[in-house]
């Protein structure tokens, strides 16, 4: 449980700290033999910080009350 709770806290940091990302798709819109148009779209992810601090609190609980693991 104590590793569950250092995963939840790490993962909760790290969403305060980047609060989205961004990826950009390619999509072919005119292929004339050698002419070729490309349109690229921006997609965006973001999340509330709120999130992220839920799970560091939440991964801070697991890790204080949680038990020794044998694995």
């Amino acid at each position: 449980m104590k590793k569950l709770g250092i995963v939840l806290a790490a993962i909760g940091l790290i969403m305060i700290i980047y609060t989205g990302f961004n990826f950009v798709t390619k999509e072919k819109v005119v292929d004339l033999g050698p002419i070729e148009i490309n349109k690229e779209t921006n997609h965006p992810v973001q999340w509330s910080p709120i999130v992220g601090v839920v799970l560091l609190v939440g991964g801070i609980v697991v890790f204080v009350t949680g038990k020794k693991s044998n694995i």
